[in-house]
């Protein structure tokens, strides 16, 4: 059954706008902003814990997220192996495979020559006003090691199990290693090939399984304005905006570099390859959003997947596999602009003064090593990986991370973007593209919330 998608003035009068998805979830932005400011405003309660407006909104925000990573695996999975399956049918997979490797890395290098040029203009390290005291170095670090250790999977389902002590007592938690979900299902979409007819009714069943994870995908997704409330609300109650002072022109730096990159490089490359840049963001804009107020490029996967596929006309095959892909190595907010300007903040702060070769390792480790944040935890990996290949003090991320849910706002929102923007502008190059449902491009609104889309 092919449930097609209205066009034309049909559509455009089928709902009011403020029954859109993408109102309400502006809206929601405007909510949860409002109940943020105001919880904050109501302080602790008598026992000096979280008042009680605060724990509401961070129940519903880790709820959402939750409800989000818990369709990661799956989707992962059987989204790669039915996309290594398809891809058979392609003439041009291998093209397709190499294309997307190098507009990531392409794409990633003008960002990290822009977070270059930017720290040495904005010079933000010597308009700083935070403490030296504030100085420590984190808990958690990045190397190179790290990430080749994480491209071999611990066990088939890529779970990792962490304890921590707290006053005593030991708590245990699992969670997944999308870096290494990933390795598995190619894998596994590689020996299904190499089996031949024998695997065909694992790949039916797999696709079935797909089907499955979508539809339940669909039900989330649209729980997003609830989950937007939760999350913004929580952030702006938990930090407020008082920290960005002695920050600013840091702060200022890293928001000029994602904007430049968001709406400057990514709308100069679609009009070189002939698309509308109005038209990407009115599709990509729900993943967009999300990623905004989430803070996570994986946990908004799902949604740039099926944003990807269904609303800028990127062929199911290739959007399964590429997007995936890109959720775990493409990173331009947190991998390329952010440790650049970064890494020259605390160069300047400590008075260390960096060579041409000291640049030339902060494109190396932006264009190369940003997968090596993929199983770890967030920017401050990838940070602290370009400092210790530096040479420069680990104790420097200290000075930064009391405004760094602000900046990584942003930093996913970008991260994202990219994510999409690539299989895009592959699949035109390749000849693929779907560019009637691309110019007609309007947000989840158009997408339908059962049958997948045609490849």
């Amino acid at each position: 059954m092919n449930m097609a998608t209205p066009s034309g003035p049909q559509a455009a009068a089928a709902k009011p706008f403020y029954a859109s998805f993408g109102f309400q979830v502006l809206a929601a932005m405007v909510v949860g902003l409002m109940l943020g400011l105001y919880a904050r405003s109501l302080g602790p309660d008598a026992a000096g814990n979280p008042n009680w407006l605060v724990q509401t909104l961070t129940t519903i925000a880790s709820i959402f997220v939750q409800l989000l990573y818990a369709l990661v695996p799956p989707l992962v999975f059987t989204a790669i192996v039915a996309s290594i399956g398809n891809l058979r049918k392609l003439s041009n997979a291998a093209a397709l495979v190499w294309q997307t490797l190098q507009w990531f890395a392409i794409t990633a290098l003008i960002a990290v020559l822009i977070g270059i040029a930017l720290g040495l203009v904005i010079q933000p390290g010597l308009h700083s006003t935070v403490l030296a005291e504030t100085a420590k170095a984190p808990a958690t670090t990045g190397s190179w090691l790290d990430f080749l250790k994480g491209l071999v999977p611990a066990n088939v389902f890529g779970i990792q199990a962490s304890t921590k002590l707290t006053d005593g007592a030991a708590s245990t938690s699992l969670q997944f290693n999308v870096l290494q979900i990933l390795v598995i299902a190619i894998a596994v979409g590689v020996a299904a090939l190499s089996v031949g007819e024998r695997a065909n009714p694992f790949l039916t069943f797999n696709e079935s399984l797909l089907s499955i994870v979508r539809k339940i995908l669909w039900w989330v997704i649209r729980l997003t304005p609830i989950g937007t409330i939760g999350l913004l609300g929580k952030a702006v109650a938990q930090y407020g905006w008082q920290t960005l002072g002695q920050l600013s022109w840091y702060a200022l730096a890293i928001y000029i570099g994602l904007a430049i990159v968001l709406l400057v490089v990514y709308p100069l490359l679609l009009v070189l390859h002939g698309l509308s840049p109005a038209r990407f963001f009115a599709g990509a804009w729900p993943a967009i959003q999300l990623a905004f107020v989430s803070r996570s490029s994986v946990g908004t996967m799902p949604v740039t997947e099926a944003v990807t596929e269904r609303s800028l006309g990127v062929p199911r095959e290739y959007a399964a596999f590429a997007v995936p892909l890109g959720s775990t190595t493409k990173m331009d907010g947190c991998a390329a602009i952010y440790p650049a300007i970064s890494a020259i903040f605390v160069a300047q702060f400590y008075q260390i003064p960096l060579g041409i070769e000291h640049y030339a390792l902060i494109v190396f480790v932006s264009v190369i090593g940003s997968a090596a944040t993929a199983g770890l935890t967030g920017a401050t990996v990838m940070l602290t990986l370009t400092l210790s290949t530096l040479g420069l003090p680990l104790s420097g991320v200290g000075l930064l991370l009391a405004i760094d849910p602000i900046l990584d706002m942003g930093r996913t929102a970008v991260n994202v973007a990219g994510q999409a923007l690539v299989p895009l502008l592959v699949s035109k190059r390749q000849g693929i593209l779907d560019e009637a449902r691309y110019n007609q491009a309007g947000g989840i609104d158009n997408l339908d919330a059962g049958v997948p889309a045609k490849g």
